[in-house]
Order: C-alpha cells, then structure tokens, then sequence
C-alpha cells in the first residue's frame, strides 16, 4: 500500500478560471504559455489544464515538491506580468492549494 510521506509533502494548486465562452482559447492559450514558465522552476513536478465542456472554465493543477517553491515561481517577475494578462479575460480566478490526503493505487 502506498505511503504518504509527510516530510516532504509536496503541495498542489487548484485554479478555476470563469471566462465567457468566446474567451475561453484565448485564455487557455495564455494558461498553456504560463504553464510552459512554470515548467521550468525550482520544484516543479507537474501540470494540467482542462477545459470544460460548456466554454466557460478552465481547470489548473499544478503540483509543486513544496510551498516555498511554489510562492518563489508566484513572485517572479516573469509570472506576474503573465497573470495580469488574466484581468483582461476574467474577473474569477479562484486558486486554491491542497496537500494529499490520501493514495489510491491499482492492485497489481
């Protein structure tokens, strides 16, 4: 059975982003660009976008070997400047961060 390690618990953040429907590929490029900046920080591990099927969301996780990691990339200068361009497509972005709580594994 799979263990969770609690000393080095890595952190994953949840963003929905609301946009109008005719906005939505233009924000999600501008998230697939973000993502691309994201990759290449200190304590990256991975990230997917979703889109849902009615045009209007967008889904963002992205998971990261630790919180400071993951608030040193919030405060470059490079993603800052990549954020803002959100307030043109939304007013609701709505992150949030999670730890694992638990693991599920196919049994194999």
């Amino acid at each position: 059975m799979p263990q969770i390690q609690t000393d080095k618990q890595p952190v994953t953040q949840i963003t929905i982003i609301e946009a109008e429907p005719e906005k939505q590929a233009e924000a999600l490029s501008l998230m697939a660009e973000r993502a691309r900046f994201m990759q290449r920080q200190p304590g990256f591990i991975s990230i997917s976008l979703h889109r849902s099927l009615d045009g209007r969301r967008i889904v963002n996780y992205i998971q990261w070997e630790n919180r400071d990691l993951l608030r040193a990339a919030h405060q470059s200068p490079e993603f800052r400047k990549a954020w803002g361009e959100f307030g043109k497509l939304t007013d609701d972005i709505d992150p949030h961060l999670y730890e694992v709580a638990e693991i599920l594994a196919d049994k194999q």
